[in-house]
């Protein structure tokens, strides 16, 4: 699967409004928000990282070594606005495509009541 795909960034989209409103939710959480496995989760997580969209504050006070908050970057915020954008768009689209549908079913089902 390409970075592209809608699927993909559907999935950064999930992780970055989750984080964005819970940025100390650990990677078990996330996962099971998301639907998927911890080890795409922290795939996913390392990518956004990677690419500055994300970055990952230890907690200095916890007795647990592997608390970490995940904190959007400036660059994150544009991205998530950005990808907010496109996916509204496409379910736009998916929107009208369906309606379209619904409405030629609709007059197939008139005409065949006749």
């Amino acid at each position: 699967m390409t970075d592209n795909t809608p699927l993909h960034a559907e999935t950064h989209l999930k992780v970055l409004r989750l984080l964005q409103s819970n940025p100390k939710m650990n990677q078990r959480d996330l996962a099971a928000a998301l639907g998927v496995s911890l080890g795409k989760t922290n795939f996913c997580l390392q990518a956004l990282v990677a690419k500055g969209l994300l970055k990952m504050q230890n907690f200095q006070s916890s007795k647990r070594k592997l608390a970490y908050a995940y904190l959007l970057t400036p660059a994150g915020l544009l991205e998530k606005t950005a990808l907010t954008s496109r996916f509204l768009k496409r379910k736009m689209d998916e929107y009208e495509a369906l309606r379209v549908e619904i409405e030629g079913l609709r007059q197939e089902e008139a005409a065949a009541s006749r």
